[in-house]
């Protein structure tokens, strides 16, 4: 399986938070082969269904990665001297700092929009005609235009006060396995399920696996509440990256991972301590390092929501180590991609009848 290619698909298809139509089409045409049905619920979130060989009524794992990214969203159209620009707010948690002079496409709906997205450029006024207090300061939301070469008035015929607008830009492969680009946060666990389901074609596995590419994890969780309750899992994995080291990031409170040497797990309020215990007994299998990713508190991942489903749904937390995290230059070492999904092929095919019965009795509750 090539996953830079997978990736890269995914990477470059947009689809910011709120918005999620088309790389929920990209996501199902992914999936179809490996699963035996799929379908796509009323928010959106996709949701496909790998069938156990156990007998029925079979549990159910689900493993969940978020499809959608960050982004942007129309909020004003201003004038200057006949030209057009557009004014902009975040979808989900921008880094504002990156945003000066980047390429972005502005998917626009108004009466006379285009079949094709808009390029624009985010630009804003030279820092030394800012205020002095602020000319040694990084630019704020309210600072930024998107220019597309429109005048105001073809502006006006073409885009809309909500519209969105997402980032263009390529995946591109840095040297060995490492590739750099958008909305790796969280198209790479969205491949990692992927690589699950291919592995699982060969493998036998007592339990029905869910996989379900959620919506609006970056504004608000809510796919994973809706699923969660939908789907009825007996048990659930979230998918969802995490911080790497890089210059400058030690000392923090956040425990950070180098790029390619270990699938981090997740260790907190989030993550049930059985379903941790069965990964890490099923990394032992396949010899594959793994770290403990602590939360102090919400994981802020969907996990989060998940966990509370109905009466609860026991969960654990697959990271995926990136640097540069909510930047247009998210960077991943795709080996650590496959590794999650042959850990997560593991974990599955070593649920049996017993498995849940082990965690109501705590007997996988040690995780030293």
């Amino acid at each position: 399986m090539d996953l830079f290619k997978i990736l890269k698909q995914l990477s470059e298809t947009p689809s910011p938070s709120g918005f999620e139509g088309t790389i929920s089409q990209t996501i199902q045409d992914l999936w179809a082969p490996y699963t035996d049905e799929i379908i796509t619920d009323r928010l959106g979130s996709v949701i496909a269904v790998k069938k156990g060989n156990g007998p029925e009524p079979r549990p159910r794992i689900l493993l969940a990665a978020h499809m959608d990214e960050i982004g942007l969203m129309v909020n004003q159209i201003v004038e200057k001297h006949g030209n057009g620009f557009l004014r902009i707010t975040n979808l989900g948690g921008i880094d504002v700092r990156q945003l000066y002079a980047q390429r972005v496409l502005v998917h626009a709906t108004g009466p006379q929009a285009p079949d094709s997205p808009l390029p624009g450029i985010i630009s804003a006024v030279p820092s030394s005609w800012l205020p002095d207090s602020r000319q040694s300061n990084a630019y704020e939301m309210n600072d930024f235009f998107v220019d597309t070469g429109l005048s105001y008035e073809n502006l006006q015929q073409q885009v809309t006060i909500g519209d969105y607008v997402t980032f263009d830009q390529e995946l591109q492969s840095l040297m060995g396995s490492v590739a750099a680009g958008k909305s790796i946060d969280n198209r790479a666990s969205v491949t990692a399920v992927t690589a699950t389901l291919h592995e699982l074609q060969n493998r036998l596995h007592h339990w029905d696996v869910v996989a379900v590419a959620t919506v609006q994890e970056e504004t608000r969780l809510l796919g994973a509440y809706t699923t969660a309750f939908s789907q009825k899992p007996d048990a659930a994995l979230a998918i969802d990256v995490t911080f790497a080291n890089a210059p400058g990031t030690s000392g923090g409170p956040l425990p950070l991972f180098d790029l390619g040497t270990c699938v981090p797990l997740g260790l907190g309020v989030n993550v049930h301590p059985g379903i941790l215990n069965a990964l890490q007994e099923a990394a032992k299998e396949l010899e594959l390092k793994t770290e403990l990713d602590l939360h102090g508190r919400a994981s802020g991942t969907d996990a989060y929501g998940i966990q509370v489903a109905r009466a609860g749904v026991p969960t654990g937390l697959v990271g995926l180590p990136i640097r540069y995290m909510h930047t247009v230059v998210e960077t991943i070492d795709t080996r650590d991609i496959g590794r999650a999904g042959r850990l997560m092929a593991q974990f599955i095919t070593n649920l049996d009848e017993t498995f849940l019965d082990k965690l109501a009795d705590s007997m996988l509750a040690d995780t030293a």
